[in-house]
């Protein structure tokens, strides 16, 4: 089942996708105001010959979602080329059901480009492969250097509170210094899909 224009059209603008967020606002709005873009990336969207529509399928609980979401925003606000209309997955399994991730997760965020017919430029799901790369490096040394936290594999929930403090702001700390990294490489993923369009 392809996704028509009138099916496009029921999700939510960016701005009301925002305003009905019950979870995570400040962190997806501090995201949002502190992403440094490169002008040369928001050129690549700004000369694309026609305007894009993007569908996304987001739930404001997802980490990836307020990563990477707000970078999109941030392109299609600055390039004025992104037409986007926000679907919550929970909500839409007629959608997500399409764009599942290596055919059977049900990942977050998706966002798939299409052309002014409704044709299928490229998809992007959940977070680019290098960001998966260098989480699971630096989360195999964390706990390699603090033998304390006990297991990668283990649940955080039973670890001592303040066993969990320290794991929770350790993690906190790498977001932060990983965040212009993860964030160009995500760049670069969307680049990789509007430059696919013929001029």
């Amino acid at each position: 089942m392809s996704v028509t224009r009138e099916r496009f059209e029921q999700g939510m603008t960016y701005d009301e996708y925002k305003a009905q967020m019950t979870r995570n606002q400040e962190r997806f709005a501090t995201n949002e105001q502190q992403l440094a873009l490169d002008p040369a990336d928001v050129a690549a969207f700004k000369n694309l010959p026609q305007p894009l529509n993007v569908l996304v399928i987001a739930e404001d609980w997802c980490g990836d979602v307020i990563n990477n979401l707000p970078i999109l925003g941030r392109i299609a606000a600055e390039s004025g080329k992104l037409n986007l209309r926000v679907f919550l997955r929970d909500q839409n399994l007629d959608l997500i059901d399409q764009y599942l991730k290596e055919g059977k997760f049900r990942s977050i965020p998706v966002f798939v480009f299409f052309d002014d017919q409704f044709r299928e430029i490229g998809r992007f799901i959940e977070r680019p492969a290098s960001v998966t790369e260098r989480n699971d490096q630096y989360r195999q040394k964390m706990y390699a250097d603090h033998p304390e936290f006990g297991s990668p594999d283990a649940s955080i929930s039973e670890l001592p509170e303040e066993i969990r403090t320290a794991l929770s702001e350790a993690t906190a700390t790498w977001r932060e210094e990983s965040r212009p990294l993860n964030n160009q490489d995500v760049v670069r993923s969307l680049r990789e899909i509007v430059e696919k369009v013929p001029a």
